[in-house]
Parts: C-alpha cells; sequence; structure tokens
C-alpha cells in the first residue's frame, strides 16, 4: 500500500513509526512532515489545509490510504474531500469531527444523552456571560474558547476579576481567533486527569490503553498551558473500577450518541476524562489521537496500525483484538526556551543518531527542519523523547536518561513528568 500522512508534529512522527512497522506498507509520503518523519516517510511540501493540494497528490500518486493526525483538517472537512474522490481516508468526517470542533456543541450532546460532564453555560455574547460571572458563578470557574484554539484555548479562573479578564481574552480580545465566537462556562472539576484513546468504525469502539498528559509549561504545573510537556502510559489511577463505568456510562454512549445525531463516528476518540470525587466526568473531547500521547501509547500497541484503521473504516472493528504491551512508557517534551510565548527557531540539534542504536527509546520530532546545517529547531515543542520500561518508574528514568543524549541551543524541559506516579 502506499500511505499518506497528512501533518507535521510529534503525533504525525508517532503515526508513521507505527504505519512503517506494518507489513501491508511500501511506502509513505506525509504532508507536511518534519526532518524525523523525513527518515521514515517522503515528505511533501503541502499544508494541511491546502485540500485541493492533497487531494490533486493524492489521485496523482494513486494512495490507497490517507491518515489525517491533525485537529484542523479534520474539523475543516479533509476526510469528506478524500472520500469525495474515492480516496480511502482514516479519520472523522466534517460533520462528526464537530465532536472537537465545537465545545458547545460536545457539551450539549453529553447533557441530551445524560453523559457525565461539569456542569455549564454556553455564552455568544460577551455582556451575557459578564453578567452571569457576576450574578450566578461559582469560583473557581472553567472558561472554555468553544473552536479550536491548539489545545491552549481554556482558562481556569479563581476570582471573579480573573474571569473577567478571561471573557476580554476569549470573545472581545479574541486570542484564539474565531474559536472565542462563542463561550463554554463551566462548573470547576477536581481530580485525577486521564487520557483515553480509542478507535471507532461508527458503532464499535476499542480502547486503547489509558495516558496522562502534563498541560502546563513549568514543573509543578506551574505557567501557561500548551499543547503539552509530556506525558505517561498507563495511568495507574486508570483502575478496573474507573473501567467499567466508563464503558457503561461514557465510551458506548458517545458512539451511540453521535450515531443516533446522524454523524457516525469514525477514527480515533480521545476522551478527556476528570476521576472526580463522584465518579469519571469528561472533560473533553478530542477527534483525533492526543499530542503527546500518541507517542507513549502507539510505542506500547500490538497491533498493525493499518489492520485496525482500516477497520474503522470499512465498520469490522468487532472483529479486532486490539492488545498491549504489559509494559510502561514515559515521554518528556524537549521544548524552546520561552514556549509558548516567543522562542527562537533555527538551532543545530545534535545527538538524535544514539536512538537509532537504543532498543526502546524513541525520540519523536515535533518542530524540526532539515537544513545544510542538519536538523534545526523549528518550533516550540521540539522533540518528544519517549522510552519504554517495565514498569512506570523505569520508564521514567530511562526517558530523562534519554533526554541527555541530545542537545540544542535553548533546550526546554519540565522535570517532573509523570511525578505523579510516585503517589500512585
Amino acid at each position: 500500500m502506499k500511505v499518506l500522512i497528512v501533518g507535521s508534529g510529534g503525533r504525525e512522527h508517532a503515526i508513521a513509526a507505527c504505519v512503517a512497522k506494518s507489513a501491508k506498507v511500501d511506502k509513505i509520503y506525509c504532508a507536511p512532515g518534519n526532518a524525523g518523519i523525513g527518515q521514515l516517510a517522503e515528505c511533501v511540501a503541502i499544508g494541511a489545509m491546502e485540500f485541493d493540494k492533497l487531494v490533486a497528490f493524492a489521485k496523482e500518486k494513486a494512495i490507497d490510504f490517507v491518515i489525517v493526525g491533525m485537529d484542523d483538517p479534520l474539523v475543516g472537512g479533509l476526510v469528506d474531500a478524500m472520500e469525495a474522490e474515492g480516496i480511502r481516508t482514516f479519520g472523522p468526517r466534517r460533520n462528526a469531527a464537530i465532536l472537537e470542533g465545537s465545545k458547545a456543541f460536545s457539551k450539549d450532546l453529553m447533557k441530551k444523552y445524560n453523559i457525565p460532564t461539569a456542569a455549564y453555560e454556553t455564552f455568544d455574547d460577551a455582556d451575557a456571560a459578564i453578567a452571569y460571572l457576576k450574578e450566578k458563578a461559582e469560583f473557581p470557574i472553567v472558561l472554555k474558547a468553544d473552536g479550536l484554539a491548539l489545545g491552549k484555548g481554556v482558562l481556569i479562573c479563581n476570582t471573579l476579576e480573573e474571569a473577567l479578564d478571561g471573557v476580554a481574552t476569549i470573545m472581545q480580545d479574541k486570542k484564539f481567533g474565531d474559536a472565542g465566537n462563542r463561550m463554554v462556562i463551566e462548573e470547576f472539576m477536581t481530580g485525577r486527569e486521564v487520557s483515553v484513546l480509542s478507535f471507532v468504525d461508527g458503532k464499535t469502539i476499542r480502547i486503547m490503553t489509558s495516558a496522562q498528559d502534563h498541560k502546563r509549561a513549568q514543573d509543578g504545573d506551574q505557567g501557561l498551558n500548551t499543547g503539552g510537556m509530556g506525558t505517561f502510559s498507563p495511568s495507574p489511577f486508570y483502575t478496573k473500577e474507573v473501567d467499567e463505568f466508563c464503558h457503561q456510562y461514557i465510551y458506548q454512549a458517545t458512539v451511540d450518541a453521535m450515531a443516533a445525531e446522524g454523524r457516525p463516528f469514525k477514527g480515533v476518540i480521545f476522551f478527556g476524562l476528570m476521576l472526580t470525587p463522584k465518579g469519571p466526568r469528561v472533560l473533553e473531547y478530542n477527534a483525533r489521537f492526543g499530542d503527546p500521547e500518541a507517542q507513549v501509547v502507539l510505542p506500547r500497541m500490538k497491533n498493525d496500525i493499518i489492520e485496525v484503521m482500516e477497520a474503522c473504516v470499512d465498520g469490522t472493528l468487532d472483529k479486532i483484538d486490539l492488545q498491549f504491551e504489559d509494559n510502561a512508557a514515559v515521554c518528556v517534551v524537549l521544548a524552546s526556551a520561552g514556549y509558548p510565548v516567543s522562542y527562537e527557531k533555527g538551532f543545530v540539534i545534535e545527538g538524535l543518531e544514539r536512538f537509532e542504536k537504543e532498543e526502546g527509546y524513541y525520540c519523536f520530532h515535533a518542530g524540526t527542519k532539515l537544513t545544510e546545517k542538519g536538523i534545526v529547531t523549528n518550533g516550540g515543542r521540539v522533540l518528544g523523547v519517549t522510552a519504554k520500561g517495565k514498569d512506570l518508574k523505569e520508564a521514567r528514568a530511562n526517558a530523562y536518561a534519554a533526554t541527555e543524549w541530545v542537545s540544542f541551543e535553548n533546550k526546554y524541559m519540565r522535570h517532573d513528568i509523570g511525578k505523579a506516579i510516585d503517589e500512585a
């Protein structure tokens, strides 16, 4: 098969590494890709939102299977555009990707189908939101931009003053662009956060192993929200009891709800869960692999990823026995100092070749570029260093040891990824 992966980050590198292991695949393209993906695939200089060019390329190269990794092209309808030309594509169609594309849609869906989540109100008008915050809100409270905001459109506000600033940020100053045309104000929930990825074929759901992300830029969960500074899998807090509850009240219920709405979901549903004192609640849905969750989940998957993805497209996922290794993985993101606000690019990265020699260690490229000088930094999140171990403590020790193999100017990372496992 000839496969085209759409995207350019660490998630797409993790997908490409999995696809490269498939016995069914002999050629991989990636648009636009990055320097790490370029070692597994032929990178093509087409942006993820250039649908006409992507479709034309897929037809020209007789691509057998397209995998859309990123949220923007999914929400924008790239799967629909590919399918209209008869090209088999993995990922939800536009009318199903709204599960991630609109926070208001997903909250309304959960309310309608009794899927456990935080209480909320939706606002199209900043003045109405401000009036609600002044008259009815209990603090802390959560403000969410309705649309896609690179994982950063969520503000936790401890006081009325912070909340009013948040309304200005989202709805008036439009810091997240059109994503802030509508806003969800939500009850603040407490508990452990867990990420659970799943494959879905429109009716059947298969759960992958659990993970936990670290969103804040600095140690101790301080600093600004980022796209993710590191992750570990599995989560020790995702117990058998939690799994049983979620299967009964959340996972299948979400798939059935989308089908009932005439929006059958095929692809990956990412369940962001909060394990509250009253039981698991859905924090958010994503319509694709998490980043950096994919970087710890996919290396542990035993199945041929193409077989699983084809089953999702064909509606035969019930025939797949999804299996994961009985071990653990930790990913530490190496970022550019100053991320997520401002940072410099173009620094040469040294030491990448070490990963080719070591079993159970991976270096997933997020923001890199191949130049005449070699591979250089080209983003806020630069690399995701992932290591396996027999358990989380060993995987964490291995991952942090491997971060020392790589060097570049302005290298920055958190030093407490997976610290919560000490408390488990």
